[in-house]
């Protein structure tokens, strides 16, 4: 009789077809996840002019989601620990889908709140468990740069909404840019067929031949005899879920990945909600402004794929500090009166290390934490960080609102960026794997 990791077996794994098609579901669903999350500051503009809204309302307006979101990735992230990933991923595709949809038939601001805050229920749930998934079954040779490209997909749900609100808004109005996000819905029953569960979850369920099932999927050469156990790590019940997080030396890297979130998630959510007015302002037509956000997205897939290659080399940690730097720079630089080839190379580089830099931040904090409270660490970091994706909209309607000189604007969206790279500073990274944190299960 032997006893079989099942780490060991993921982490030796070559990527194969069964890896391709948790990367495509769990980038599809992160595509829309990320369409529906930026499609507010595609149709802010309009919604202002519609609804004569002040900059303080737009604002207010904006955080609904987002405040859906901090509560929909504490609740969800630390749910599915406890039922299993795929069925919570699947309703939070429904709650994001669903009311997002119906945003496009809000009749008034209560309504349209209303909507965009169920909507953040499933966003930033379904976040932290299509990150936790990807990361459980990736081998552990291109587990960044896999969490990396899946991850890019919320940029190509940015560069999707932007492009069609500029096709779309002139011609039928802001409500049809919201109509598009039925489409997971139809998708639905592929995803519940296609979608692997956990296999940890599975194994502290009893279902070992379907962990055993799955596992030769993902690694082929992969045999269990009928006498064999699978051995999956579990930390020891010392504590609720939540009080594991700051256990076995963690505390301090706990608390300083939730401030570089919160810093992180504020520049991206100033800047997607207030990046296409800020630039209208200063002189660029509604198209133009709109082609500002299209851009930040495009570099924000660049800055993750390239920062996941990176930080499979020479760690996430150090590519991190490096990004949220050059983020601090680009975006203080983009106030000033540049050429606008400048311009647009400085929007790209700030896609790329605020937007990407968060992307590789889920994937840092994927490793920071053992399996067993993978997706509570990432659910509860992300949901308390959300806060600042919050705070970005208000910060940008009060600086909007109170008439400062669009320079001190992007300045005061740029200090955030030195603050998580000196964060970063005091994350001392740790293998989420490593035996030493957990102890083992076994079927």
């Amino acid at each position: 009789m032997r006893k079989i990791d099942i780490n060991e077996v993921i982490d030796r794994a070559r990527f194969n077809a069964f890896h391709w098609q948790v990367l495509f579901w769990c980038a599809l669903i992160i595509i829309f996840d990320g369409y529906d999350l930026v499609i507010y500051g595609v149709v802010l503009p309009a919604l202002m002019k519609d609804w004569g809204l002040t900059p303080l309302q737009a604002g207010a307006l904006g955080s609904y989601a987002l405040f859906g979101a901090m509560l929909g990735a504490i609740i969800f992230g630390s749910l599915s620990d406890r039922v299993g990933r795929k069925w919570i991923i699947a309703v939070c595709v429904i709650l994001f889908s669903g009311f997002t949809l119906l945003n496009g038939l809000a009749r008034d601001t209560t309504e349209f709140g209303l909507c965009r805050f169920m909507a953040g229920l499933g966003i930033g749930g379904v976040m932290p468990n299509v990150v936790a998934l990807m990361s459980e079954y990736a081998p552990k040779k291109i587990r960044g740069t896999l969490v990396a490209i899946m991850f890019s997909g919320y940029s190509v749900g940015g560069i999707l909404s932007s492009g069609l609100g500029i096709v779309l808004l002139p011609s039928f109005g802001w409500q049809s840019v919201f109509y598009v996000a039925a489409i997971p819905l139809l998708l639905l029953p592929l995803i519940l067929r296609y979608l692997p569960e956990s296999v940890g979850f599975m194994i502290r369920q009893g279902h070992e031949a379907q962990a055993r099932a799955i596992l030769h999927r993902v690694e082929p050469t992969f045999v269990s005899l009928p006498g064999d156990e699978l051995i999956a790590p579990v930390l020891k019940a010392t504590g609720a879920p939540v009080v594991q997080l700051f256990r076995d030396g963690r505390a301090i890297g706990t608390l300083m990945l939730c401030l570089v979130f919160f810093c992180c998630l504020l520049m991206i959510y100033a800047l997607n909600s207030w990046l296409p007015k800020l630039m209208i302002s200063a002189g660029y037509g509604l198209g133009s402004s709109l082609s500002f956000l299209l851009l930040m997205n495009v570099g924000a897939i660049f800055g993750a794929v390239g920062g996941g290659w990176l930080g499979d080399r020479l760690g996430l940690r150090r590519v991190l500090i490096v990004f949220f730097l050059l983020a601090a720079a680009s975006i203080s630089l983009l106030g000033f009166n540049s050429p606008t080839a400048m311009l647009h190379a400085l929007v790209f580089i700030a896609g790329a290390t605020t937007i990407g830099t968060q992307i590789l931040a889920y994937s840092c904090v994927a490793e920071f934490f053992p399996m067993g409270i993978r997706s509570t660490g990432l659910g509860w970091i992300s949901g308390i960080g959300r806060s600042g994706a919050i705070s970005g909209p208000i910060l940008g309607g009060v600086l909007v609102s109170i008439q400062l000189p669009l320079h001190l604007n992007f300045i005061v969206f740029a200090i955030p960026g030195c603050v998580a790279a000196l964060a970063m500073c005091f994350v001392r990274q740790r293998n989420g794997r490593a035996k030493s944190q957990a102890t083992t299960q076994t079927v």
